[in-house]
């Protein structure tokens, strides 16, 4: 007994001893093995660097804002089909900046731009171009019309009739022209930029499916809020005679597009996601609400516009997130609803929403 209380009155005056037997219990090494040290640890970096991508889109964005206000979602858009290699058809109603905008995005890319407006007696050989007879030669010789360039704005294209819009498949499509036998190809980087007026029907051409499938997105854009329509008021006053195409300045080269194109298709994505995507445009196409669906088209559009949205953003990788915001510029204009829900006033995007709804998201 007194050698049992001798040592505890030791190991009371002593305590350091006793932690020094138990370091095993506390030890630093345990201490930062702990989930906060851990995560504070954890760096996430990119397999693809996209810093310089992603640079280069937000200058692109602050020279637009120069001159339009708001619209920032259109401009996403445009963005996205330019790096994902497609056209865009602009739908709204006059007066809203479709083509000002059209033109300055342009205007922010170191190409050639051409605009083309659509009239009712608008010819296909007045887009694509004419063989003219050389007197001096004797020879035919091909004189390449507007199209030949890199960026073509088409103003009001459903204004040419149906023999002119059928002009447009094979270079949209293909990259290329065919007259006389002889292919030209066109050089890159090329995008059709199309505005057209929902409103008015009167003298119009409506697209068939086959033209309408050759855009990768249709943007519809909308009337400004209050705010933006007092801020566009301002500008145009504090503007005076400087021109919009003036103030608006080159800050990208074809061959930096070129590059910033092969790393967006290499942005990785899981097959998971691919299978979100293909479920999704299936769905399309056995929906009672709709009279036609996607086609496979419509799922590599989605694929390649959601590569885009996930580089612009900094990320290497594609979520669903990415999927959900091209679904409805890709499909909207690559279904048609049944005669019953159209009559019922449903529309394009409400049953996109609904198919959305009815799909289990990818963890």
């Amino acid at each position: 007994m007194e050698n049992e209380e001798l040592q505890n009155d030791a190991l009371e005056n002593n305590p350091q001893d006793t932690q020094e037997n138990n370091t095993p219990l506390d030890t630093p090494q345990e201490v930062s093995d702990s989930p906060e040290a851990t995560t504070e640890k954890i760096s996430f970096e990119n397999r693809i660097d996209l810093s310089e991508l992603q640079q280069a889109v937000e200058k692109l964005k602050a020279e637009l804002a120069k001159v339009i206000v708001g619209q920032q979602d259109f401009i996403e858009l445009l963005i996205v089909s330019l790096l994902s290699n497609g056209h865009v058809l602009i739908e709204g109603v006059p007066g809203i900046a479709k083509t000002v905008t059209a033109k300055l995005f342009a205007k922010t890319l170191e190409t050639g731009f051409n605009r083309i407006q659509f009239t009712p007696d608008l010819m296909p050989s007045d887009v694509l171009g004419t063989s003219v007879l050389n007197m001096k030669t004797s020879d035919f010789e091909f004189k390449k019309g507007p199209i030949f360039s890199n960026m073509v704005l088409i103003d009001e294209i459903n204004r040419a009739p149906a023999k002119t819009q059928a002009a447009l498949f094979e270079v949209m499509e293909e990259r290329q022209v065919t007259i006389d036998g002889i292919r030209y190809t066109m050089e890159p980087p090329f995008m059709v930029l199309a505005t057209q007026n929902p409103i008015e029907q009167e003298g119009t051409y409506a697209l068939p499916e086959a033209q309408l499938d050759r855009f990768l997105f249709k943007i519809k854009v909308d009337y400004p809020s209050l705010q933006e329509e007092v801020d566009i008021l301002k500008t145009h006053h504090e503007r005076k005679t400087l021109k919009p195409l003036e103030m608006v300045s080159a800050v990208m080269t074809p061959e930096k597009l070129v590059e910033y194109k092969k790393k967006t298709q290499e942005v990785i994505i899981e097959e998971k996601i691919l299978g979100y995507i293909a479920e999704i445009v299936t769905k399309t196409r056995t929906h009672p609400h709709l009279y036609l669906g996607g086609s496979p088209r419509a799922s590599i559009a989605v694929m390649n516009a959601s590569k885009a949205f996930a580089a612009i953003n900094g990320r290497d990788f594609v979520t669903p997130e990415d999927i959900k915001k091209s679904l409805y510029p890709v499909l909207r204009h690559r279904i048609i609803l049944s005669p019953e829900r159209e009559m019922e006033g449903m529309t394009t995007e409400n049953v996109i929403e609904m198919i959305i709804q009815s799909v289990e998201i990818p963890r």
